[in-house]
């Protein structure tokens, strides 16, 4: 009965804290995050609950299979890599320990459970043990209540990798600890425990003690049993540095904060980057979608950067440094919409990350792909980060090493391999590309003969074209505004390198083998899983639509404007040609399907806005709010494919706020079908932008007449400059579209 009416007395407390909170931040939007949206993944990846300070590593998210799982691993001290691992694990203990307890599973319940960006709590119903977590940039701080009756208190410490590492426990609250990460890097931890403990470890399959100040390499526990106080608090930090440095972070960020202050200053972290943006209208469902997604875009990159000097995993050195050093990127996701969105909301933190990948190439002599903590992960096809760096600049953005990030470019065009999911010089497959300008495909069937393809991820020779070619018109719009004008030219003709796979007989993109032989294939299904032969991910009616960078010349081959807008209509109307198990079988990235579209994988983002470049932009109103309605809900389904840090969402914000680049590397917005009445960007140079859609609802989704700045605006789309400049877009929303405003043969860029 004690223990009843204490679990009912915390959980009372718990919900007016929470209330309080969510009082407070009404006005601060905070209210609005639910970090628990899209934690069930349609078929893959499900989304993080991740607790954090925006872009710092100091991430924690429990172990469990989704949301759907009512059982606990453990708690990582530290998430090194958005979904490449975690370092240091913790959990509590409350029943007689034994050598199998860190296998043990601890149970939770969803409605005792409460996440914030910046604070995380949960109750154990088996151990009766109350877990709360609060973030700071390189620390963090457990708190673990046990039951007062319990004759066992322990926390169980691990390891998430292999190698070399362990822990020790000096004068009894004193931890350190190390763990190698990746094979070849070590992270060092430092922590205080509020109360002392003894520690013991797993010897010989029997737990036996361990010595004062000795290190521990394996499973260690730290028991309280009989401690005056049922509550022990964890303090710590870690360092990609030194042990040295690991104490530093602690005394800078830990040495006068109490939990409350740093739970307190993680709510002021957010609410700086939440409140940015404020939006009025819409329904508190569509600003719950809203806040979230813009919550995910600063899970991604991460300040590795400690002092001033950080650890590169691309030389494998410490480097000093002034500014900070950000990884953790998946640029074949970030390009499109998270990387123009931070242009927008902070361009000199974009600066820094730009500014980081160029000491990248400086250090490995490669621009990276998907920069992470260890190096370059090697994954997905394309140089994108050209595209990237194109777009900040056109934008703008000049704090970085532009000489230095374009011979980056230029080297990665011209000398990398263009092989999926591989590093390294190019190979004989790269040459058919420069020499007939397109990525040779094999015939069904065929073995592969080239040692360095990926044996699962193929060659994916249509996708491979498709995005190189973007990536080449990148690095020839970049030599452009620097004068280059050799360059300009030769990468310039490359961009049109899509038009050598362009198939009249199938009105898509389709595969050639080195000989320029078309290979026969079913462009819906066929390629093997996630039609990886030739496609990626995606099959051909997707990336029929990968020319973001001549739209025009897209029309072109497909006979025109008209017979454009038809194609478009048809890919949200085409039938998967097989039932829907045999299709996602076959692709299973390949989600939130309308017709042949799918909202779920990131190469998809674009295609709703290029009815803009018709003679019906109302329909990319149409399809805009349709996509969004269905697919982006407020719940734990709320996501429709893998989300990937912020690569997903930032389409959910640039969308729900009624605009989008579609062509990153060109500094123009085109327009879609706002949610909200009233949005508005407080930007960086302290001017605003304001995007009013009167009367806008569920119902008047669609643009009767625009002005910007005061000016009737006839064309769907404006400007980077104009938004930076504290522009005024104001749209008139109706009912029914209007099916003359937008319409232009001019393309204004």
């Amino acid at each position: 009965m004690i223990t009843i009416k204490r679990n009912r007395t915390w959980w009372q407390a718990c919900l007016m804290l929470l209330l309080s909170t969510q009082v407070r931040a009404q006005q601060s939007n905070l209210s609005y995050i639910d970090p628990a949206i899209g934690n069930v993944g349609t078929l893959l990846q499900p989304t993080r609950p991740t607790v954090q300070l925006p872009n710092q590593i100091m991430r924690m998210h429990p172990i469990r299979a989704d949301h759907l799982d009512d059982q606990i691993s453990s708690f990582p001290m530290l998430v090194v890599s958005h979904r490449l691992g975690e370092a240091f694990s913790i959990k509590p203990w409350s029943r007689p320990l034994t050598v199998d307890s860190w296998k043990e599973r601890l149970t939770y319940d969803h409605d005792l459970e409460v996440t914030r960006p910046w604070y995380y709590t949960t109750y154990l119903v088996d151990e009766e043990i109350r877990v709360e977590f609060a973030p700071g940039k390189k620390a963090g701080i457990f708190r673990f209540e046990f039951p007062r009756q319990a004759t066992q208190k322990a926390l169980l410490l691990d390891r998430f990798n292999k190698g070399a590492g362990g822990w020790q426990l000096i004068d009894g609250n004193k931890i350190q600890a190390t763990e190698t990460y990746h094979d070849d890097i070590t992270i060092y931890l430092y922590g205080e425990l509020s109360q002392s403990g003894r520690a013991q470890t797993i010897v010989s399959s029997q737990l036996g003690p361990v010595p004062a100040a000795a290190t521990s390499p394996g499973k260690t526990a730290i028991q309280f049993s009989g401690a005056a106080s049922n509550k022990v608090e964890l303090r710590y930090a870690v360092s990609f540095v030194s042990a040295e440095q690991a104490k530093k972070n602690y005394q800078q960020e830990l040495s006068n904060t109490s939990f409350e202050q740093l739970k307190a200053a993680g709510e002021k972290s957010w609410a700086s980057v939440i409140n940015q943006i404020q939006v009025q209208g819409g329904t508190p469902a569509q600003r719950r979608t809203f806040y979230s997604a813009l919550y995910r875009c600063y899970e991604r990159m991460v300040d590795i950067t400690e002092g001033n000097q950080y650890y590169s995993g691309y030389d494998k050195q410490v480097h000093t440094t002034q500014r900070p050093f950000y990884v953790d990127d998946w640029s074949w996701d970030t390009y499109l919409a998270h990387h123009p969105l931070r242009t927008i909301l902070n361009p000199a933190q974009e600066e820094d990350m730009l500014n980081s990948y160029v000491h990248m190439y400086n250090q490995s002599g490669w621009m990276p792909t998907f920069p992470v903590l260890f190096g370059d992960h090697a994954c997905m096809n394309g140089f994108h980060s050209s595209i990237t760096f194109l777009d900040a600049y056109r934008k703008g953005l000049r704090n970085f090493d532009i000489p230095k990030a374009y011979e980056g470019m230029r080297k990665n065009a011209t000398e990398a391999s263009l092989v999926p999911w591989r590093n390294g010089p190019k190979c004989e497959l790269d040459d058919v590309y420069h020499t007939k300008g397109y990525f040779p495909a094999l015939h069904p069937g065929e073995k592969e003969t080239v040692a360095i393809v990926h044996p699962f991820e193929k060659r994916q020779a249509v996708a491979v074209t498709l995005g190189a070619a973007y990536d080449d018109w990148a690095v020839g719009e970049m030599a452009k505004e620097l004068g280059k004008n050799d360059d300009h030219q030769l990468f310039n003709a490359r961009g049109n390198n899509y038009k050598n796979l362009w198939s009249e007989k199938e009105q898509l993109f389709m595969p050639k083998d080195s000989a320029g032989n078309w290979v026969n294939i079913n462009p819906k299904i066929d390629g093997g899983k996630g039609g990886r032969d030739y496609y990626d991910e995606n099959n051909g009616w997707t990336y029929l639509w990968q020319v973001q960078h001549d739209v025009e010349g897209l029309k072109k081959l497909l006979g025109g404007t008209a017979a454009f807008e038809q194609k478009l209509d048809q890919l949200f109307r085409e039938n998967l040609g097989s039932s829907r198990y045999v299709f996602w079988y076959s692709f299973p990235d390949a989600t939130g399907n309308v017709g042949q579209y799918s909202m779920g994988n990131e190469p998809s983002f674009h295609i709703p806005y290029l009815y803009n470049y018709t003679q019906s932009p109302w329909k990319t109103q149409k399809r805009i709010r349709f996509l969004l309605d269905t697919w982006f809900k407020d719940n734990i389904f709320g996501i429709p494919g893998d989300e990937d840090g912020g690569g997903m969402t930032a389409f959910v914000v640039f969308s729900s706020m009624g605009f989008y680049p579609v062509t990153p590397g060109l500094p123009v917005y085109t327009i879609g079908s706002p949610l909200f009445e009233r949005t508005t960007i407080n930007l960086k140079n302290g001017k605003k932008f304001t995007l009013i859609a009167n009367k806008a609802s569920t119902v008047n989704k669609y643009i009767q007449q625009a002005k910007l700045d005061g000016k009737s605006l006839d064309t769907p789309w404006f400007t980077h400059k104009q938004l930076m400049a504290g522009g005024t877009l104001e749209l008139e929303m109706g009912p029914l579209p209007n099916k003359k405003w937008g319409i232009t043969t001019q393309q204004g860029f």
